[in-house]
């Protein structure tokens, strides 16, 4: 589980969601109703009766997510010496290498088309779930939207992500059994808020499907693609203080996160 959790619940978003309207299913409440309204919601953003029906059968309020979204706090004590190395240890570098090395050719397609490199990438994809091998959540994320939407602290911005995650499982990119993630609901193996995968979901296996679970090629290059519509330029650097750096933002707004992405890149760059 990734640092931003921390961010998103603070409300600095790392991933850009999709410009919203205002929706109309009100917040609190009995929540049956609230569900009532949100599959009218669903209904008329184009999601089938199918869809919104499995998605929905048997929902109830999760209170450990509740529970978890109030302990988080907006601020981060630690410094970067002190976080870093918490996070890029000799055994994740080692690991990073070998993905360089064994996902080569398709890491230099994702940067001819997207212009991200190769460390960035990788380093990104080994802070967020260890290369996929590690958590990326287990908690069912129409569960955790629902919940967090029908709270009242952020409920525009959960009732978005709630119709997205729908989205997801309309297009057909992932099964609603392997539609689980995280306590925010991010999903996939760089845990994207639902709206991110909608927008920046790239099917870079060709599979017709974009999914952030299982497909190595979709994870990356939407990763990069995200980075590129953020405005991050090939062939620059990417350190504090630069303009990849700002753009980086949009994956995490963490100054702290950013030089831990930064450095890691750098460590896998050098080879070690």
């Amino acid at each position: 589980m990734s640092f931003r959790l921390a961010a998103i619940a603070a409300l600095s978003i790392a991933s850009a969601a999709i410009a919203t309207p205002s929706y109309a299913a009100k917040c609190g409440g009995d929540f049956q109703s609230f569900v009532a309204q949100m599959s009218q919601e669903a209904a008329a953003a184009g999601v089938s009766q199918g869809v919104i029906q499995q998605a929905f059968a048997g929902v109830t309020q999760d209170q450990a997510v509740l529970n978890f979204d109030r302990r988080q706090r907006g601020t981060f004590n630690k410094t970067f010496e002190q976080y870093v190395s918490t996070r890029v240890g000799a055994g994740r570098i080692k690991m990073g290498l070998q993905m360089m090395q064994r996902h080569a050719s398709l890491l230099s397609r994702i940067e001819q088309r997207f212009g991200v490199p190769p460390q960035i990438v990788v380093a990104i994809w080994g802070l967020e779930s260890d290369f996929g091998k590690g958590d990326i959540g287990k908690m069912p994320v129409i569960r955790t939207l629902t919940t967090m939407a029908h709270d009242c602290r952020r409920t525009e911005l959960f009732q978005g992500e709630l119709l997205a995650a729908l989205k997801i499982v309309q297009r057909g990119d992932l099964p609603l059994k392997d539609l689980v993630g995280a306590y925010a609901g991010e999903l996939g193996q760089t845990q994207f808020l639902p709206s991110s995968y909608i927008k920046y979901g790239v099917d870079f296996d060709g599979n017709g499907h974009v999914d952030l679970r299982h497909s190595v090629p979709d994870v990356l290059a939407s990763t990069a693609n995200l980075l590129k519509t953020a405005g991050f330029k090939g062939g620059q650097p990417y350190g504090e203080g630069t303009a990849n750096f700002e753009a980086m933002r949009e994956w995490n707004r963490a100054t702290i996160y950013r030089k831990t992405i930064g450095y890691f890149a750098d460590r896998l760059a050098a080879g070690g």
